[in-house]
């Protein structure tokens, strides 16, 4: 049995101890691939634990990490067999179809809802986005019951899921089947401001949190506010619609802002960051803790919020 990457190859011992590590610290979101993993393992008759670092001696360890600008694993690990992966660590690993294609151990994160993917890949070529390099084109995936196992709710991560015919059915079976779900990345608008139809699909779906768009250009502006006029129409049930808005450039994203705020929406800021120098823009943090702080958001307008920063001079300016 192997693990592979395009750069490496791994032969995998069956031990009895089997560490995982998730360097991005598994209190915030669980990771999937470390969940596939155990679930992997543990049909096998191993042990899987989150390594204990005094106390654990393992046979292999698994140490993922999603992003590039989480600090590393520190810790020493008390093991002979380390395999480390996630975009955090390049764009070249992945796990075989065997392990990638199990139901995931959520007993691993103690979650309630399911996760996964019903496709992978984007037809889009967003500049800031790793999607395109990371997955490449956009295509089918899995069935949900593949990862839905007794849950009533999933988490769903796709980049465009709108844009596949796959997907669109996969939703039709979502419905069919009364799971709530999320898609945590964002549904593309534009898709859904040019098809009624799919407005209509949406309206039918039990959420299991607001729907999510995104407004990361002023070019998407119109579309948010098609999408959102045909949403309502059919009656999609979220009470409000959370929109994600990339900030770049702070004139722009403040438009965007206040537009959303005209459309009665919910915008959630998202500083730009650049992966190969894993820098953010004090500006664009600033700014983001404006939008995302709905107490001052709603009470105080940008230009008198940034004017009373006592760490400004810190900022560069603004």
């Amino acid at each position: 049995m192997y693990i592979t990457s395009k750069k490496n190859s791994w032969r995998v011992k069956m031990g009895k101890n089997i560490g995982l590590i998730d360097v991005d610290s598994h209190s915030n979101f669980p990771n999937l691939a470390l969940m596939k993993l155990s679930a992997w393992h543990k049909a096998k008759g191993d042990n899987v634990e989150f390594v204990q670092p005094l106390f654990g001696n393992y046979d292999l360890v698994y140490q993922s990490k999603v992003f590039t600008f989480t600090p590393d694993y520190k810790s020493e690990i008390n093991t002979m067999n380390l395999i480390q992966g996630g975009s955090g660590y390049g764009m070249n690993n992945f796990l075989i179809p065997e392990i990638e294609h199990i139901c995931p151990d959520y007993s691993l994160y103690n979650v309630s809802e399911a996760y996964g993917f019903l496709t992978r890949g984007c037809i889009r070529r967003c500049e800031w986005c790793i999607v395109p390099k990371k997955e490449g084109q956009l295509r089918q995936h899995a069935d949900i019951t593949e990862f839905l196992g007794d849950k009533k709710a999933a988490v769903l991560m796709d980049n465009n899921v709108l844009a596949s015919e796959w997907g669109l059915k996969q939703i039709e079976k979502i419905i069919n089947l009364g799971i709530k779900i999320d898609f945590n990345q964002g549904l593309d608008a534009r898709l859904i401001a040019n098809n009624p139809d799919i407005a209509e699909l949406l309206s039918k779906v039990k959420w299991y949190k607001p729907l999510r768009m995104a407004c990361d250009t002023l070019e998407q502006m119109q579309s948010i506010a098609k999408a959102t006029e045909l949403l309502r129409h059919f009656g999609t049930t979220p009470s409000n619609y959370f929109i994600y808005v990339l900030v770049k450039d702070i004139s722009d994203a403040l438009e965007r802002v206040e537009f959303l705020r005209k459309l009665k929406l919910d915008p959630f800021a998202q500083p730009y960051r650049n992966f190969e120098n894993n820098t953010v823009d004090k500006k664009a943090v600033c700014f983001s803790r404006w939008v995302n702080h709905k107490a001052i958001f709603n009470s105080v307008l940008w230009e008198n919020y940034k004017d009373n920063i006592k760490s400004k001079s810190e900022l560069g300016g603004i």
